[in-house]
């Protein structure tokens, strides 16, 4: 009787254990910022590789390739940046600008996905071009197909602006709800959820002469928060 004392305690301690492992996850399984689910599907982890856009990153290895912080002094900076933007083009109005902005991100990211390259070609800078078509290819050589649904475009917001001899550039901040679904020749899922979307943050820099009459902005970079 005395020697079953002790082998009771470490019963009660381990079902005590248990209860707080089961409490805890239940409340580091609901952080914001998980991806959506559709069709009631159970949410997956954020940060899994198979739930990120498959999108080539184009940025230098300069220490400004870092996510922008939200302080005034870069607010301050933005408004300066679109305020040289007007003064050099009349034509230019920042709402309508992020309007086009949202819709090439919708169209970048398909055409990537599809390997478009008549689209591809039109919208981005010959360097981004190549960075792009490079990783099409390697996706090809693979035997893999990409599916990407842009579910909804949450959230854009101008974070960068400037003039330099005569061409303008604005990088825009883009959340998004993702479906990103990587395939074998097969149809076998290799990547991705077709029943899960993943919350991506994207910032694109774009850019275009000034007095140039074309009035299309160019994607010239692509980089996401470090």
């Amino acid at each position: 009787m005395g020697d079953g004392f002790p082998f009771l305690d470490i019963v009660l301690f381990a079902m005590v254990a248990a209860f707080i492992v089961l409490r805890l996850r239940g409340v580091l399984g609901r952080r914001p910022g998980n991806g959506r689910p559709r069709r009631g599907a159970a949410p997956r982890r954020q940060g899994t590789e198979e739930n990120v856009i498959g999108l080539p990153d184009h940025a230098s290895d300069a220490d400004d390739s870092a996510e922008p912080e939200d302080v005034p002094e870069e607010e301050d900076a933005v408004a300066a940046g679109l305020a040289d933007i007007r003064r050099a083009d009349r034509r230019f109005d920042a709402e309508e600008f992020l309007q086009g902005a949202r819709a090439a991100y919708e169209m970048v990211v398909t055409a990537y996905a599809v390997a478009d390259d008549a689209t591809l070609r039109r919208l981005l800078s010959d360097e981004v071009y190549e960075n792009f078509a490079g990783a099409i290819q390697e996706r090809i050589a693979q035997g893999h197909t990409l599916e990407t649904t842009v579910l909804a475009i949450r959230a854009t917001e101008v974070v960068e602006a400037g003039l330099s001899d005569g061409v303008a550039e604005l990088t825009v901040k883009f959340v998004a709800d993702v479906i990103n679904v990587t395939r074998e020749e097969s149809g076998i899922v290799v990547a991705g959820d077709p029943d899960q979307a993943q919350e991506v943050t994207d910032f694109w820099a774009f850019a275009r002469e000034v007095r140039n009459r074309d009035p299309n902005w160019k994607l010239v970079e692509t980089r996401s928060p470090q």
